[in-house]
């Protein structure tokens, strides 16, 4: 392991010949994951992805050719798992977990 002189943190790890670098944010399967296990900032990005995804279909979804339970489907299909892609390794705080039900609240009404 090689330190920061100045702050006394580890930079980087050596590992058979192969030297791992220390950073703050990776990207990983589309995910970008941070040095402090911080979701707060790939919460906000899926929203606005969200969003963005939502406007996209919105005249869709206002459309009075569609059946509600089609408007539904397209929700769940698409904005859905825009918004919820990775999910399964977030570490929810009770502020994240409102903008998250904020944002369904909001697209659902």
């Amino acid at each position: 392991m090689s330190r920061d002189r100045n702050a006394g943190r580890i930079q980087c790890v050596w590992f058979e010949n192969s030297t791992f670098e220390r950073v703050k944010v990776i990207k990983y399967l589309g995910i970008n994951l941070t040095n402090q296990n911080s979701i707060a900032e790939e919460i906000k990005n899926r929203l606005k992805s969200g969003n963005s995804c939502y406007h996209s279909v919105q005249k869709r979804l206002r459309s009075r050719l569609l059946t509600e339970n089609l408007k539904i489907k397209i929700y769940r299909t698409i904005i859905l798992y825009v918004v919820l892609y990775g999910c399964e390794v977030w570490l929810l705080t009770l502020r994240e977990g409102r903008k998250l039900m904020l944002f369904e609240n909001m697209v659902m009404s």
